[in-house]
């Protein structure tokens, strides 16, 4: 995640087996995909312990960068839900020495219950 331009868009949720497979080789002894979302390349999988973004990079996709983001280091977090004109609902994450990333879902994914599954690992 490059957090010059931390933004990951139209994310649409996909199976969390498929983002399992995805990050299996970066998960620790015990640590589950919960949630995954898939953009036009990229992911991002809400683990039992930390958000990990998937940037697939170059125009042959064979380079792929991996982002950690812990629970534990998260300051902040805040929810948009989705409007009229803005049909997209957004999650944005401060974490502490870092900075801030935001998230982009499509406007029919219920951004107030994942913000509820976020508050359980933060809080």
């Amino acid at each position: 995640m490059d957090f010059q331009n931390p933004t990951y868009v139209k994310l649409s949720p996909v199976d969390a087996t498929q983002g399992q497979q995805m990050v299996q080789a970066l998960l620790l002894d015990g640590e589950e995909v919960a949630i995954a979302f898939r953009g036009s390349r990229d992911m991002v999988c809400f683990t039992s312990k930390r958000i990990i973004a998937m940037n697939v990079q170059g125009l042959t996709g064979k380079k792929t960068d991996f982002t950690s983001l812990p629970y534990s280091k998260v300051q902040a977090f805040a929810v948009e839900t989705a409007g009229g004109f803005d049909r997209d609902c957004e999650l944005e994450l401060w974490f502490s020495g870092l900075g801030k990333a935001r998230f982009e879902f499509a406007a029919k994914y219920d951004i107030v219950g994942l913000s509820k599954w976020l508050a359980h690992y933060i809080l």
